[in-house]
């Protein structure tokens, strides 16, 4: 999956980055670098909410891929 994310510099240091297709899913970093990892993991865990949302459960789901 390919998702468009906005980066921008904080005028405190540092860059807040956003992904527009996904409401709210926002994360910060000191550096680029560490803000792309952030977003990653803000997305994974906003992907993961959503699908158990949809499943009507509120428990935690883990989706996960494997090599077969």
């Amino acid at each position: 999956m390919k998702l468009q994310v906005v980066l921008e510099p904080s005028e405190e240091g540092g860059f807040t980055v956003y992904v527009p297709a996904l409401p709210g899913c926002i994360s910060e970093g000191e550096t680029e670098e560490e803000a792309m990892a952030n977003i990653r993991e803000a997305v994974e865990l906003y992907l993961e909410e959503t699908e158990a949302e949809r499943l009507g459960t509120d428990k935690p789901i883990l989706i996960r891929e494997i090599a077969i």
